[in-house]
């Protein structure tokens, strides 16, 4: 059986979580903490790094930073995953969604300034399949109307936006603040767990209180105050020492992991692409302002009756695609809740995408023979 995803470990995982058990400290912030924060913020230059139990609880910091309130509007695409929306709806935010491009999941860069209001509060750009949106044309957007970006960069971890001087900025860099994933479906995992980046060093501050508990223990463990308490609003976003000591060794073999991802990539755009343009099918694209991780490989199919029939087709050879997200301006929830707007792409994107099995241990060539022969 090929699975559509399948959890890749180093082997250092369960040493270094015996490790942290050892040393008496399994709650938050202990050494593992540190060191997984240290090497995002060495690595990819992010200003302050913290470690999350999710990107979802990352993506809920965020708005609770930018002091979201009920009648502010949050500009971002429907095609994403319900976190992106619940972290501002939560607040009290009206979620305003975008279209997607027609060549890309990604947000229309093209479409968001239509979609200002005088209420509206912040971008919200989600990178899909780890591939850059258009960033300078949202920051630019952004500081013209006095707006702040947050990017979901769930799936971006070690890609990189090329701006017009050929400058490679990691993704999650580059708006105020940012938000990550290390679900076990993500290139680099913990099980669960995320983290919020800040770039705007206005929140870092805050974002730490926020971070454990709405207190100042941070500081008091730092001795900067004699004492902590309850100063601000905030939850137990925090993970345990367990969670980032499993990541711990996921980074530290990171250049591998993705060395690998990419090449299986690869092989799936050279393999697959004669035959996707034979069949109507669009394959990724990757636009000159962005870069691969590898972490996915989709399909767009012609319509929803092709993409059942490739399902089908291939879970009767024992190998396992998956579709992706529902449109959310047309979800149970949120429907009466939007502007009536038509949202083509995204809809198309929600009947037609499929996305291919893609893990470290796959062995591409054998999903694109299946393929190729129906």
């Amino acid at each position: 059986m090929i699975p559509f995803n399948k959890p890749f470990l180093t082997g250092n995982e369960t040493v270094y979580i015996e490790d942290a058990v050892k040393a008496g400290k399994i709650s938050g912030n202990g050494k593992y903490t540190v060191k997984c924060q240290n090497f995002f913020e060495q690595q990819y230059g992010f200003k302050k790094c913290l470690l999350t139990t999710s990107c979802t609880d990352a993506l809920e910091m965020a708005a609770i930073l930018l002091d979201i309130r009920e009648g502010d509007e949050v500009i971002m695409p429907s095609y994403t995953f319900v976190s992106t929306s619940n972290a501002f709806a939560l607040r009290g935010a009206k979620i305003v969604f975008a279209d997607s491009r027609k060549d890309h999941p990604n947000i229309d860069e093209d479409l968001i300034e239509a979609l200002i209001t005088p209420k509206t509060k912040a971008i919200v750009p989600v990178h899909y399949a780890g591939v850059a949106c258009n960033m300078d044309v949202i920051m630019d957007i952004a500081k013209r109307h006095n707006l702040f970006v947050v990017e979901d960069a769930a799936q971006a971890i070690d890609s990189y936006y090329v701006d017009a001087n050929g400058s490679k900025k990691p993704l999650g860099s580059i708006g105020h603040l940012s938000a990550f994933s290390f679900h076990e479906t993500k290139n680099i995992i913990s099980g669960e767990g995320g983290m919020l980046a800040i770039n705007d060093m206005q929140f870092a501050a805050r974002a730490e209180i926020i971070w454990e508990k709405g207190t100042n223990r941070s500081a008091f463990f730092r001795g900067e105050v004699d004492k902590y308490g309850w100063v601000d609003i905030g939850s137990s976003f925090l993970p345990s020492e367990i969670i980032a000591a499993f990541l711990w060794a996921q980074l530290e073999n990171i250049e591998k992991i993705q060395s690998k991802r990419s090449r299986h990539w690869k092989h799936y755009l050279e393999g697959l692409s004669e035959w996707a343009d034979t069949n109507n099918i669009q394959i990724p694209k990757v636009h000159s302002y962005a870069t691969n991780n590898g972490h996915m490989f989709y399909l767009v199919c012609n319509s929803l009756k092709q993409r059942t029939e490739i399902i089908e087709k291939l879970k009767s050879s024992d190998i396992h695609p998956v579709f992706h997200y529902i449109s959310l301006h047309s979800s149970p929830y949120y429907s009466s809740k939007h502007d009536g707007r038509n949202l083509p792409e995204t809809d198309r994107y929600t009947d037609c995408l499929l996305r291919l099995p893609l893990y470290y241990e796959l062995n591409p060539a054998d999903v694109i023979s299946a393929l190729v022969k129906l």
